[in-house]
């Protein structure tokens, strides 16, 4: 009896189970546990053994040494030091150019500046010859002054031309007359009518002379 009362209490749980509607199943798809606040992988496991894979890899290929591309690289580093090099001995030597044309243009324009001033004084000069020729800058403070200006010219390279007995020369010698000369076997300057005057090998002005030529 006992026993009999015990299967029908189990039947009994048994329908009672059977009659009761299934609950549903959640599945919790959140990407972050809303605990924890932690992000879940639920694939991780699944990749674990293609990551471990992908990972040796990767340290294998970075392990790998690749000479061919840096002597690449060192070569075109060198290629463009030289490079720069070139440039910058193009560069110096268009500077040297640069500063030798200016100081060569500066002493051609301080010369020329001279021989302007120099060729303004000419008349001056003219005007003490005749005067000492005839006989007013014998003595007196006017021939001293004459004197000193004649002087200052020179150190500034002023030469006369004015010498009488020598060979003419067309390029330092303007000739106005031409006399026979029983004594000369080539045309020779007798007399000097007006000085000419030169700095360095420029000619300022040709002196005006009188040539002795042969018979």
């Amino acid at each position: 009896m006992p026993h009999h009362g015990n299967e029908e209490e189990h039947d009994s749980s048994a329908n009672r189970r059977d009659n009761e509607p299934e609950k549903p199943v959640i599945h919790d798809n959140r990407k972050v546990d809303p605990k924890t606040g932690q992000a879940r992988h639920p694939d991780q496991e699944q990749h674990t053994g293609s990551g471990d894979a992908l990972s040796q890899a990767a340290d294998i290929l970075n392990s790998v040494e690749v000479p061919a591309a840096e002597s690449v690289a060192q070569g075109a580093g060198a290629a463009e030091a030289e490079e720069l090099k070139d440039d910058l001995r193009r560069l110096q030597a268009e500077y040297v150019n640069y500063r030798k044309r200016v100081e060569r243009d500066r002493a051609v324009a301080g010369e020329m500046a001279v021989i302007g001033v120099l060729n303004s004084l000419l008349p001056v000069l003219d005007d003490v010859d005749a005067a000492r020729q005839h006989g007013d800058l014998a003595d007196g403070p006017f021939a001293a002054i004459a004197a000193k200006l004649e002087n200052a010219l020179k150190t500034y390279g002023l030469a006369r031309i004015d010498e009488t007995g020598v060979e003419f020369d067309p390029t330092v010698h303007e000739a106005l007359i031409q006399q026979p000369g029983p004594d000369v076997e080539i045309d020779t300057v007798s007399q000097v009518l007006r000085a000419g005057y030169k700095t360095g090998d420029r000619v300022l002005r040709a002196a005006q002379v009188i040539v002795a030529v042969p018979a």
